[in-house]
Order: C-alpha cells, then sequence, then structure tokens
C-alpha cells in the first residue's frame, strides 16, 4: 500500500479514538451545572445565585450552598435556586439533604428539562419530552 493510503488510515483512526475517548471521557457529573437566575427573578435573589455559581465553577461548593440557600431565603419560589443547591450539596456528597432541593426544583418548575434530569432522578433514566406541554385536559393523550 502506498504509504498516502497508511498515513490517510492512521489519521482516521486517530480521529475516531479521539471522538469516542472525548465522548467518553465527559460523565453525567462533569455536565451538571447550576442554573442562572430566570428572567424576573428578584434582583437580590438573582445576583445570590450567581456568586453561588461563580464558587460552584471554582468548586467551592460550601460557599455556593451558603449563597444558594440566601437566594432561597430571598425567593423561595426560584426553582433555579433549588436546583442549584441541591446540586452543591450533592457535590459534596450530601445525597440526602440534596434530595428534597431536587424535588422541589421539579416542582416549582416542571417543565425544566435540565432540572427533570437531576442527578437523584437519573436512576429512572432520563426525562425526554415531545413536547415543551403536557395536555391541559389530565388525559395525557388517551381516550375515554
Amino acid at each position: 500500500m502506498s504509504k498516502w493510503i497508511l498515513g490517510t488510515r492512521f489519521f482516521l483512526y486517530l480521529l475516531v479514538v479521539l471522538i469516542i475517548g472525548g465522548c467518553a471521557g465527559q460523565t453525567a457529573h462533569q455536565k451538571d451545572q447550576p442554573l442562572d437566575p430566570r428572567v424576573g427573578a428578584d434582583a437580590e435573589a438573582a445576583a445570590y445565585i450567581l456568586e453561588g455559581n461563580h464558587f460552584f465553577a471554582q468548586q467551592r461548593y460550601r460557599d455556593a450552598v451558603s449563597k444558594y440557600e440566601a437566594a432561597i431565603q430571598s425567593q423561595s419560589s426560584l426553582g433555579e435556586a433549588h436546583y442549584n443547591l441541591g446540586l452543591a450539596l450533592y457535590r459534596r456528597s450530601l445525597y440526602a439533604e440534596a434530595r428534597p432541593h431536587f424535588k422541589r426544583a421539579a416542582q416549582l418548575e416542571p417543565f425544566n428539562k435540565v432540572i427533570r434530569n437531576a442527578p437523584p432522578f437519573r436512576k429512572y433514566g432520563t426525562v425526554e419530552t415531545k413536547t415543551d406541554h403536557e395536555p391541559l385536559d389530565e388525559h395525557y393523550g388517551h381516550q375515554h
């Protein structure tokens, strides 16, 4: 075989290995990132969330927890604050403490796919929806 064909095969092999390795190297743990505050959030609560996100990015989870707790004190109806608090507690291996915040976030933001795929919910598989909204008639697509 010519050197060009061997070089091309080697390049393609290397490319496939890098792609597969790159995908395999990104765990669910690495993908779990805190959410920014939603539009319309209380300014004080939003500031606490952003500060918490800054600490989270630096892996200062204890500091992030305190900021997310302050955000919840300021505006308890922010699903993003509960999700972020749950995520920071989860990173600290405080799973029992994290779970209620993930549940509360899902109650407050039922259509947010990121929240619905929080770490404790994954044992049931990834939540996928075909539409952004559930039917309003309580029949959920079936007939009586």
